[in-house]
C-alpha cells in the first residue's frame, strides 16, 4: 500500500457519502408526491448553485468557473441529467434496494464505454467483468419473471447508462481538459438548472415547492453534492479497491431504510445480483491496480 494511502480517513469520508446517498433517496421519495423529477432536479440545482458559488467565493476560486471545454460539460450533464431523472422516476416505482443494486452496474458500463469511445483496450478481465455485470442485472431484474420486469426496472437499468456516460465525459474533462472538480460541479448545477427549468416549463404548469417540501429539496441538494464530494475525497485518500467495498454498504443500508419506513420487503435476488455486480467491479479494480503498478515511472 502506498505511503500516501489513508484507509481510515477514507472510510470516515465514505461514511459521509453513504449518509448522503441514502438521504438523497429518502428525500427524493418524499418529494415525488408533489414535484415531478424535472422540478426536483431544477430546485436541487438552484440550491446546489448557491452552495458551489459560496464555496468558490470563500476559497477565492471563481476563476475555475470560466467556460472551458463546454462541449464536454454539456455532454456530461446531458448524461447525468437523464440518469438522475430516470433514477428519481424509478425511485417511486421499485424498492430502493433494487434501484441501488442496478445503479451499481454503471462502473462496468464505464469500462465498456471506455473501450468503445475512448479507444481503451478490451482486456479479458474487462470482458469477464462486463459479462458478470450483465448477469447481475439479470438476477436483480429477472426479466423473464412475468410482471416483475416493469417500467421502473427499465428506468433503473437505463439510469446506469446515463451515469456511465457522465463518468466518461468527466474522465475527459479531468484528464485532457484539466478542469477542476469544483469547476465540474459549478457547470453541473448551472447546466442542470437550465435543463430542469426547460423541462419543467415544457408542460406549462411548473409547480412551486410547498413550505413542507423545502427542507427535502435542500436535503437533495446538500446530500447529492456532499455525497459526491465525500466519495471524491475518499478516492484521493485510498485506492478504489478499498473505497469501493465501502460504497457497496449503501445497499444493505437502504434496504433496511426501505423496510422500516416504506414497508419494502428484503429480496434475496437483489443481494445475490448485487454481489455478482460488486464482484465484477472489484475484479476490474484489482486488475487495473496491477496494470498501473507494472507501468514503470516516468523519468
Amino acid at each position: 500500500m502506498s505511503q500516501h494511502s489513508h484507509p481510515l480517513k477514507a472510510a470516515l469520508w465514505m461514511s459521509g457519502a453513504l449518509l448522503g446517498f441514502s438521504s438523497m433517496a429518502v428525500a427524493g421519495r418524499q418529494l415525488a408526491g408533489h414535484l415531478d423529477t424535472f422540478e426536483i432536479l431544477g430546485y436541487r440545482s438552484f440550491f446546489g448553485l448557491l452552495i458551489v458559488l459560496t464555496a468558490g467565493i470563500a476559497q477565492n476560486r471563481l476563476a475555475e468557473f470560466r467556460p472551458k471545454a463546454m462541449a464536454l460539460h454539456i455532454g456530461r450533464n446531458l448524461g447525468h441529467f437523464a440518469g438522475q431523472n430516470l433514477w428519481l422516476f424509478a425511485l417511486t416505482l421499485i424498492p430502493m434496494a433494487q434501484l441501488f443494486a442496478l445503479e451499481f452496474s454503471y462502473p462496468i458500463l464505464v469500462g465498456l464505454g471506455a473501450t468503445v469511445f475512448l479507444g481503451e483496450k478490451m482486456t479479458p478481465t474487462r470482458a469477464l467483468t462486463s459479462i458478470m455485470g450483465f448477469a447481475g442485472i439479470l438476477v436483480v431484474a429477472r426479466p423473464f419473471g412475468g410482471d416483475e420486469f416493469s417500467i421502473g426496472l427499465i428506468a433503473a437499468v437505463l439510469c446506469a447508462f446515463g451515469f456511465a456516460a457522465s463518468a466518461l465525459f468527466t474522465k475527459r474533462l479531468t484528464l485532457t481538459a484539466h478542469v477542476s472538480v469544483l469547476g465540474i460541479m459549478f457547470w453541473m448545477v448551472t447546466l442542470q438548472l437550465l435543463f430542469g427549468l426547460i423541462c419543467a416549463l415544457a408542460d406549462s404548469h411548473a409547480v412551486l415547492p410547498r413550505l413542507i417540501d423545502l427542507p427535502w429539496v435542500i436535503v437533495v441538494a446538500v446530500a447529492g453534492l456532499g455525497a459526491h464530494f465525500c466519495l471524491t475525497t475518499a478516492l484521493s485518500l485510498a485506492p478504489a479497491s478499498i473505497v469501493t467495498p465501502i460504497d457497496f454498504l449503501r445497499l444493505p443500508i437502504i434496504a433496511v431504510v426501505g423496510m422500516l419506513f416504506y414497508g419494502e420487503s428484503l429480496d434475496i435476488y437483489v443481494f445475490i445480483g448485487a454481489l455478482i455486480i460488486f464482484s465484477g467491479n472489484y475484479i476490474n479494480i484489482l486488475s487495473e491496480n496491477r496494470r498501473i503498478a507494472r507501468v514503470p515511472p516516468q523519468p
